[in-house]
């Protein structure tokens, strides 16, 4: 008798316009481990070749509680110097799409990094967010050491970073590192109304976008100008603007 197929760390649902991630260890709060950050890579390897709004979702009630801490402990200085999480949470970071982040339960640690590594944030009431990693003697240097700044300013940064404090959903909501906060049984759908905005525009468009939003400001303003001409030789550009004159030409 064949032994039972293991459970997939990461559950990929495929529709035309975008991709749902669902991290898949519920029986550890989705904690982050290697599995999961080679199936993160699998992933991402998919929407660079097929570029499309991306979801990522917790199962069970959890985003991500943070890394796997048995697999953390045994890491030493070339664990950390090849950039385990770091290196895949810039990979999504660096998606040609925007990705959402769905957030319930917990996103600590790792989970909150991955969060921090998106370009939106939805969440519940229920979340906690924060990085406890100093208490275990380490630091969240997986992107949450900066990333976080400039995400809700240095002074609450530093308070999640070195003093512990763990957010709650409406003070995440309130320090705009959610972009909406909704119930539990909207969360999902929450995720599809924001990637239904983002499909309707010019694909082309909020690819270009997001590269010029990233780029280093000393880019600007030449990847602007580029980004641009590309965009103005588009057959999109030119069917998008005729139909918005014909529009207005029919309420007149």
């Amino acid at each position: 008798m064949s032994a039972p197929l293991p459970t997939p760390p990461l559950l990929i649902e495929e529709q035309d316009d975008r991709v749902l991630l669902r991290l898949n260890r519920p029986e550890v709060r989705n904690a982050i481990d290697q599995s999961t950050v080679d199936a993160l890579h699998e992933a991402c390897a998919l929407l660079e070749r097929e570029p499309r709004v991306t979801l990522i979702i917790g199962s069970g009630g959890t985003f991500a509680a943070g890394a796997d801490i048995a697999q953390l402990r045994e890491r030493r200085l070339t664990d950390a110097l090849a950039g385990i999480n770091s290196g895949i949470f810039a990979r999504i970071h660096r998606l040609p799409m925007p990705v959402i982040a769905l957030l319930d339960g917990y996103a600590l640690g790792g989970g909150a990094e991955l969060a921090y590594a998106c370009d939106f944030r939805i969440g519940t009431a229920s979340v906690k967010i924060g990085n406890p990693e100093p208490g275990l003697g380490i630091l969240a240097a997986a992107g949450g050491a900066w990333r976080l700044r400039e995400l809700v300013g240095e002074p609450l940064a530093k308070e999640i970073l070195l003093a512990g404090r763990v957010l709650s959903g409406r003070e995440a909501r309130d320090a705009h590192l959610l972009n909406e906060l909704v119930e539990p049984e909207e969360l999902e759908a929450a995720g599809h109304r924001l990637a239904d905005r983002i499909a309707a525009q010019a694909p082309l468009a909020v690819r270009l976008t997001k590269s010029a939003f990233h780029a280093p400001r000393e880019a600007h303003p030449l990847i602007d100008n580029v980004a641009q001409a590309v965009l103005f030789e588009t057959q999109e550009k030119q069917d998008r603007m005729t139909a918005f004159l014909e529009r207005r030409k029919e309420k007149r």
